[in-house]
C-alpha cells in the first residue's frame, strides 16, 4: 500500500488542538499524530474528549499514532503500580480516539535494560486489555535508550506479536546509527515512521529536539531510509514530526504546504 502521509502536531505546536486539526486537514494530510497531553489541556479549559472526535471525524482525519507514556521504564517498585494507572488512562484514551499504537518513551536517564524490556513487556500486556498497543521508542539524547537497535533489542527481547519500534530519521542520524540497521527489523515490526532532518551546521550527537529541520533542508539520507523501508516491505504511515521554534512563529498554513511537499517529493 501507499504510505499515508500524516502530520504530528508538535510540528505547529503553539497552535490551539482543534485550529491543528483544522489546519492538517486543510494541508492534505490524511492523518494527524496527537499528543495525549493536549487531550488533556484542552479539557482543562473546559473542553471535551467528544469534541476532538467530532473535529476528526468532520476532518475527515485518522490518528496513526498518539504520543506518549512516560514514566513507567524509571518508576521506583512503589511507584510503578500508580504509573501503570496512569499508563491505563492514556492508553484507553488512545484507544477513544482510534489511535492503533501509542508511543512508549523511555527514561530520559540511565537505566537497567532488563527493567525496561520487562516492563515494556508489562506495557504491551495492559495495551491489549485497552485495545491500543505501545511502541518501543528511542531517543537519541536520552541516557536510556537512545539507539534504535537497543529498541530493537527491547523488541525482540519481548517475544511478542504485538511489539513494535518506531522509527525517527532524527534519532536514528542523531545517534550515530547507520540507516542499514532498518533492514534488521521485519516491516511488521515497525508501528510508524517519523520523518524530519537535522542541521546542517552541527555534528550528529550534539542535537536535540528543537535542531530538527525540514525534510531536505539537513544531511540525513532520506531518500536511501525510505528506499529500505520499501524494500523490507513497510509503506505504512509517516509524520512530519518538527520541534523547531523557528517553525513555530511562521504562519502554519505555509509551514504545512512547505512539509506536505517535502514528504511528497521523498515518498511518492
Amino acid at each position: 500500500m501507499p504510505f499515508k502521509l500524516c502530520l504530528n502536531t508538535s510540528t505547529i505546536r503553539p497552535q490551539p488542538l482543534l485550529e491543528k486539526i483544522r489546519l492538517a486537514s486543510e494541508a492534505g494530510f490524511e492523518g494527524i499524530e496527537l499528543w495525549l497531553n493536549d487531550i488533556y489541556e484542552h479539557v482543562g479549559r473546559g473542553g471535551e474528549v467528544s469534541d476532538v472526535e467530532k473535529a476528526l471525524a468532520d476532518h475527515g482525519l485518522m490518528v496513526p499514532c498518539m504520543i506518549a507514556i512516560r514514566g513507567w521504564g524509571e518508576a521506583s517498585e512503589l511507584e510503578y503500580p500508580l504509573m501503570l494507572d496512569e499508563v491505563r488512562r492514556r492508553m484507553e484514551l488512545a484507544a477513544r480516539l482510534g489511535s492503533p499504537w501509542v508511543v512508549a518513551t523511555p527514561p530520559r536517564e540511565a537505566c537497567d535494560p532488563e527493567q525496561i524490556s520487562l516492563r515494556y513487556r508489562d506495557l504491551l500486556k495492559l495495551g491489549r486489555e485497552a485495545g491500543v498497543r505501545p511502541t518501543m521508542e528511542y531517543i537519541s539524547f536520552f541516557g536510556s535508550v537512545s539507539r534504535l537497535d537497543q529498541a530493537r533489542r527491547i523488541v525482540e527481547e519481548a517475544n511478542d506479536p504485538d511489539a513494535t519500534v518506531i522509527i525517527d530519521s532524527f534519532h536514528t542520524w542523531n545517534s550515530g546509527g547507520n540507516i542499514e540497521e532498518l533492514r534488521e527489523l521485519p516491516a511488521e515490526r515497525i508501528s510508524h515512521y517519523h520523518i524530519d532532518d537535522a542541521d546542517p551546521q552541527m555534528p550528529a550527537g550534539s542535537q536535540t529536539d528543537p535542531n530538527r529541520v525540514m525534510p531536505g533542508d539537513g544531511p540525513i539520507d532520506l531518500a536511501a531510509e525510505i528506499e529500505i523501508l520499501r524494500e523490507i516491505g513497510y509503506e505504512g504511515t509517516v509524520s512530519l514530526e518538527l520541534f523547531n521554534p523557528g517553525l513555530w512563529e511562521k504562519d502554519p498554513a505555509d509551514v504545512l504546504a512547505t512539509g506536505l511537499e517535502r514528504m511528497r517529493e521523498l515518498l511518492a
